[in-house]
């Protein structure tokens, strides 16, 4: 009896024990946290465009309009960002084919960037400006478009300064020469290599702020729109990240960003 008892009582064990392990097995995977991140997300920029992209001198990190705004977007929408360093001409290639979620870089919005990637919200228009060093004969923009004229021009390469360059150089008005960075660029100005730089009107004017020697007027380009970038089937991604942008537009935070960089 006392055996038949054991038994049982084993058996009955037995039985919670499997009860128990098959109740934590169907237990699914607890959600998030209210607040934690989503995960990380990298941002494909060349980080040589101030103020819109460039290294902190004191603290050797990623910073600038872009990179704050990104970051501050993105964080309304629950991710991180990892901030991916490259050559300007392979960001809008590197996110359409997925292999980076986001690209910025002061990215100028155009029909055929539009073919590869979508755009989200434009959040700043500008115009392409001319830096040469004081007291070169060349004043104004209709200059290098002018009959006859023949200026060596420096540019960041694949930017929209190079392709407004090329069709000078096309023309026959000039010789373009194109370097990797809008600094590298003007130190070729600087070096006297070249008459002038063409180049965003953001870094133009940061780079006369940083040199006394330099000077900077209006080129003949159209006025254009910035705007950050995403692979054509990231939808969900893009559809967010818009609508936090949209936000930041409406309440001044954007605003403020450029405030801070800009003055």
């Amino acid at each position: 009896m006392k055996k038949l008892t054991k038994i049982l009582a084993l058996s009955l064990a037995l039985c919670m024990v499997l009860a128990l392990c098959a109740c934590g097995g169907a237990k699914k995977e607890e959600a998030p946290a209210e607040g934690a991140s989503k995960g990380k997300l990298t941002m494909a920029t060349n980080v040589d465009f101030p103020p819109y992209e460039y290294y902190d001198d004191e603290t050797g990190e990623a910073t600038g309009i872009d990179v704050e705004l990104v970051k501050m977007a993105c964080e309304k929408i629950g991710y991180e960002v990892e901030v991916v360093d490259m050559d300007f001409g392979s960001v809008v290639s590197g996110v359409a084919t997925g292999k980076y979620d986001i690209g910025a870089g002061a990215i100028t919005i155009t029909e055929e960037r539009k073919q590869s990637v979508d755009f989200a919200t434009p959040y700043e228009t500008t115009v392409q400006m001319i830096i040469t060093l004081k007291g070169s004969e060349l004043t104004e923009g209709a200059q290098l478009e002018a009959e006859g004229a023949s200026y060596k021009i420096a540019v960041q390469q694949d930017t929209t300064g190079d392709y407004y360059a090329s069709d000078l150089e096309t023309a026959g008005k000039a010789t373009v020469e194109r370097y990797k960075s809008a600094a590298d660029a003007v130190l070729a100005l600087t070096s006297g290599k070249v008459d002038c730089v063409v180049v965003d009107g953001g870094p133009a004017a940061e780079f006369v702020a940083r040199d006394d020697t330099l000077t900077t007027f209006e080129s003949a380009c159209t006025k254009e729109e910035y705007g950050f970038c995403f692979a054509k089937d990231n939808t969900e991604l893009f559809e967010a990240f818009d609508a936090a942008l949209k936000e930041m537009l409406a309440d001044g935070t954007v605003d403020a960003v450029f405030a801070k960089y800009k003055g």
